[in-house]
């Protein structure tokens, strides 16, 4: 994997984390997300 790729991923993660972060409990629970599961999700996000 390229750095630019890297660093694009990187940046989706981040933004995906701090997105959900700021959900609330119920927003979140709306969309089916527990709040531990953020990082997964986010992880997710940038894997497929």
């Amino acid at each position: 994997m390229n750095v630019a790729r890297s660093f694009n991923n990187w940046r989706k993660y981040r933004q995906t984390v701090a997105e959900l972060g700021r959900m609330t409990t119920r927003e979140l629970h709306d969309l089916g997300i527990e709040r531990g599961e953020i990082r997964n999700v986010a992880r997710a996000a940038i894997a497929g």
